[in-house]
């Protein structure tokens, strides 16, 4: 499938369907810590890339999968509202099945309505919010040329006046960026005004272009969760599985996911292992089969953690 993806683990939505509506990379922002790399043209005007008929009918054909599936999630190679039909493509689905709907967005579009009009029928939509000053904005999130830090925070806060859903807002915490108490304080302040069901606290955990996006401390982590939480209730997630079970091509499936985003080994290596166990020479086999397709190569990070990446990516 060209859109559709997985159900692969997310750290917030459980066993998630991917729906991707971009091409690769269409966003507003340059962010530092993206694991899709810089931002070569910022995309500015919402388009309906590929056809919406097109993606609903992956859609329509991966729930009839008898995979387990807790989520299904409109994510973007890029800022996913910039796909304009978005509103129609959450409409249809929620038609087509009892599967709770979620859209992954930097929020950088909800000062259209809309924008706001287009994700009212989704159950969970998860914006970012990783500053609360316009000045570590711009050097977090590098937006496009108009797209200023007031209006992200006016989009977040008419949102939340309008959407009746779970608005979970999330801040990618970077080492000596984003987590000290000055950042956090201000970022709380912000919150207050917003309103969030919750707070999601992620992590810079896979490879960045830039070298100085670094994981936050636990002490870091504690110090967010600590400040935050007096505005709004505040989860560090915690990873779930990869499931494999109900993959008919395993090579096409780990290819997918890696178009999307890195993959760890650990995690593939752990799904395996459940699909098949107690045979750790067939899994080995099948990671040789893996890399033998030509269709990945490895990075290894600072702290050993080794992520699997397509080939053809020139990022990292």
């Amino acid at each position: 499938m060209q859109h559709v993806f997985g159900p692969v683990s997310s750290k917030r939505l459980g066993q998630s369907l991917g729906v991707d509506v971009l091409p690769s990379k269409s966003c507003t922002w340059d962010c530092i810590y993206c694991q899709l790399g810089k931002t070569d043209a910022y995309a500015v005007e919402r388009q309906e890339f590929f056809p919406r008929e097109e993606i609903l009918d992956e859609i329509q054909q991966a729930i009839e999968n008898p995979a387990a599936i807790d989520w299904i999630t409109f994510v973007g190679s890029g800022e996913t509202t910039l796909y304009e039909g978005l509103g129609w493509l959450i409409h249809e689905t929620r038609k087509l099945t009892d599967i709770p709907v979620a859209v992954i967005t930097n929020g950088s579009l909800l000062y259209l309505e809309e924008v706001r009009n287009e994700l009212l029928e989704a159950d969970a939509v998860l914006p970012s919010l990783n500053a609360g000053s316009a000045e570590l904005f711009e050097r977090v999130d590098r937006p496009a040329p108009g797209f200023t830090y007031e209006q992200h925070v006016e989009g977040l806060v008419d949102f939340r006046k309008v959407y009746r859903g779970k608005l979970w807002v999330e801040i990618m915490l970077i080492a000596g960026v984003n987590d000290t108490v000055e950042a956090l304080e201000d970022i709380a302040s912000v919150l207050q005004k917003v309103l969030p069901d919750t707070v999601h606290l992620v992590q810079p955990t896979r490879p960045s272009t830039e070298p100085d996006v670094h994981l936050p401390s636990e002490e870091g982590i504690a110090r967010a969760r600590l400040i935050l939480s007096r505005v709004a209730k505040v989860v560090h997630p915690v990873k779930g599985s990869m499931n494999l079970r109900n993959t008919a091509d395993i090579i096409e499936t780990v290819a997918a996911i890696t178009r999307r985003h890195p993959l760890q080994e650990r995690e593939l290596r752990y799904a395996l292992n459940e699909l098949i166990p107690d045979k750790p020479d067939q899994v080995e086999r099948m990671i040789g089969e893996l890399r033998g397709s030509g269709r990945f190569r490895t990075v290894t990070l600072e702290d050993g953690e080794v992520y699997w990446v397509p080939t053809s990516d020139a990022n990292g």
